[in-house]
């Protein structure tokens, strides 16, 4: 049985491969970049006596997702868990300040890339009675200035979360939507802001944001439940913030 994680090279998601690693789950990795993957795996594979598959994918290439599931279900392999977690956010100013480019590619890879792995994973989930773990954010519940297209996207990724435990009923499937708040990692706000690293670290300054493992431990806490439980929802934020943009700094 397999654990698959998109964008498990960075941030939230290489924590939670080596997670599920101690938990002897076998892992399906994908990533852009596939000399991360390769390092990762033969760490994983080092550390626990488990199986790392690795997969070079850009979630917004169509093809290439159709093409590694296609290829998943070829070699009838068996997955009970899918984070699904395809999202990043690009600039922060007035919609049309940011280039159609940019917005394009949040569009692609938050929507269009997050569905299409959803729409491939759930066949394997059926068959295991397994589970999804998609990410949405609290920036998908309430809309703030100039985050205009991250905002819907996210507040898609939570509507179709929904649809989904709808549409699933009667299969066993479960079907987990993780909102974060600010998580301080390694690359979120680096991207956004085009790798201005000194602007990406006024997001956490004055305040204690939520960590990575904060969000690993919630993913892993609403897996272990017992299969009778699902746990639909969670909106987690640090203590320090009230909501997507109320956030009190010292």
């Amino acid at each position: 049985m397999y654990t698959l994680i998109t964008w498990a090279s960075s941030w939230i998601w290489k924590m939670s491969a080596e997670r599920f690693a101690s938990q002897w789950h076998n892992l399906i990795l994908m990533a852009r970049s596939i000399e991360k993957l390769e390092k990762l795996k033969s760490k994983l594979e080092k550390s626990h006596d488990i199986s790392v598959l690795i997969y070079k994918l850009d979630v917004s290439d169509s093809s290439s997702v159709a093409d590694i599931f296609s290829s998943l279900r070829e070699d009838n392999i068996k997955i009970n868990l899918c984070l699904n977690n395809a999202g990043l956010a690009l600039w922060e100013s007035e919609f049309n300040s940011v280039s159609w480019q940019d917005l394009d590619t949040m569009i692609q890879v938050n929507i269009t890339g997050f569905t299409q792995v959803a729409h491939e994973i759930l066949p394997f989930l059926k068959e295991t009675e397994g589970m999804i773990v998609n990410v949405s954010s609290v920036a998908g519940v309430e809309a703030y200035e100039w985050g205009h297209v991250y905002c819907a996207s996210k507040a898609y990724v939570k509507m179709l979360s929904k649809a989904l435990r709808i549409d699933l009923m009667g299969t066993n499937v479960r079907v987990t939507d993780i909102a974060p708040g600010a998580v301080e990692t390694e690359g979120f706000s680096t991207t956004r802001f085009k790798w201005d690293a000194e602007k990406a670290a006024k997001v956490y300054a004055g305040y204690q944001p939520l960590q990575t493992c904060d969000i690993v431990d919630t993913i892993n806490f609403c897996f272990n439940r017992p299969q009778h439980v699902n746990i639909e929802y969670i909106a987690i934020m640090a203590t320090a913030q009230a909501s997507a943009r109320r956030i009190f700094k010292k």
